[in-house]
């Protein structure tokens, strides 16, 4: 008989709380990602991750990604808060755009409303900008 192991069976969970806060809101402005001169983002239905002592960061409906300059990667990581992240890189970016984008597909009950939603490393794109 063989044993098989669940991917999250050695895997804590945690739950957002005082010691390791995490917020998440609407955000009002339009946010705008670029990369090699193109617009790979752009909404107006962004979300505002706060998570403890880390900069914000958005999260960006798919909807309003275009998926078409987008390549998925076999690269994966794991938050105890948010569960496990799927990576996209931006091919037109090149080198440093690899793995540039996250996604929790499955995320945690916790930050649930950031299913569908992508995340872009702001090192990683020429530009995440807020226009009002």
């Amino acid at each position: 008989m063989s044993t098989s192991h669940a991917p999250n069976a050695a895997r804590s969970v945690k739950t957002p709380g005082p010691d390791h806060p995490i917020t998440i809101e609407p955000n009002a402005s339009r946010v705008v990602v670029k990369v090699a001169g193109r617009i790979v983002a752009d909404t107006r239905n962004a979300l505002t991750l706060h998570e403890a002592q880390y900069p914000p960061v958005f999260y960006i409906p798919r909807k309003d990604v275009d998926m078409a300059l987008l390549e998925r990667t076999s690269h994966s990581t794991y938050c105890p808060y948010k569960g496990d992240a799927a990576y996209f890189s931006i091919p037109s970016g090149g080198e440093r755009a690899v793995n540039a984008i996250w996604t929790y597909e499955s995320p945690y009950p916790a930050v649930e409303p950031i299913r569908a939603h992508l995340a872009f490393y702001t090192d990683r794109v020429d530009s995440i900008e807020q226009h009002q």
